[in-house]
């Protein structure tokens, strides 16, 4: 099991393909699973190295101290363990605030921001708090995971019949969750979150914008973005990377060719 000791944790993350390297980095909840739909696309041309950041997945402890800076600092670490010279960055949602960062703590090949731009939208966090408030009730299992897919997934996914039941079911089984004590703790480095300069990047940078997600609305992110190159995906919701794996992996792929 690939794991880093660090100070204060052991960093587990996942690794596999062959090529350039490509390291992917998970939002809100999110672990190194999180990436399961682009992994097949993405892994027969890059190496991909995927963290489970810290409060995530199998990295232990989950109450080690936690902010936007640590989490890059920890994935920053991780890059120099493997050796791998410059990297391209993949960063989804919180992911991609943490990729920002990292333009400034690593040499970078590029940067792509998946569902991600730097803005505070306190009402996100209002609804992070709720979704962690029904979750701490005596709601049924899964209440707050149905309420939080609403704010994830295209509205086309409704229309599937099953596929919200089956996305409950495949979370609730999944042995590595986050739990919610680490949710609130994750939680925290979020509010604290203050938007980057994005004067001066020193590499590349793209960002795939979803036509439907309602935590980062498009309008708003274009502008938070300033003059980064946008694409906008249609039929996605914030969950970008699942509802159009194969379009998120064409731009990254192309993305990478043009920036190696």
């Amino acid at each position: 099991m690939p794991e880093l000791d660090l100070a204060d944790i052991t960093l587990h993350y996942e690794i596999s393909g062959d090529g350039p390297a490509l390291m992917m980095i998970g939002g809100m909840m999110s672990d190194s699973a999180s990436w399961a739909p682009l992994v097949p696309l993405l892994e027969r041309h890059f190496t991909l190295i995927r963290p489970d950041n810290r409060t995530t997945g199998r990295t232990v402890p989950w109450n080690a101290p936690a902010s936007l800076d640590i989490f890059a600092q920890d994935c920053a670490a991780l890059a120099d363990h493997l050796g791998f010279g410059r990297l391209h960055l993949l960063g989804h949602s919180m992911g991609g605030l943490i990729a920002l960062r990292l333009t400034r703590m690593l040499p970078l090949a590029g940067v792509t921001l998946a569902a991600s731009a730097p803005m505070r939208l306190t009402r996100n966090v209002a609804l992070f708090e709720t979704l962690l408030a029904i979750r701490q009730s005596d709601a049924p299992d899964g209440t707050w995971l149905r309420a939080l897919f609403r704010w994830l997934f295209a509205p086309t996914v409704y229309d599937m019949p099953g596929a919200v039941d089956q996305a409950l079911a495949v979370s609730l089984a999944y042995p590595h969750a986050q739990t919610a004590d680490a949710m609130a703790h994750q939680l925290a480095a979020l509010r604290d979150y203050v938007p980057d300069d994005l004067s001066n990047l020193p590499c590349p940078v793209q960002a795939l914008l979803a036509a439907d997600d309602l935590l980062i609305p498009v309008t708003r992110a274009k502008g938070a973005l300033n003059d980064i190159p946008t694409h906008v995906i249609a039929n996605a919701g914030h969950s970008i990377h699942w509802d159009a794996p194969g379009t998120v992996a064409a731009h990254v792929t192309e993305f990478i060719r043009r920036f190696p």
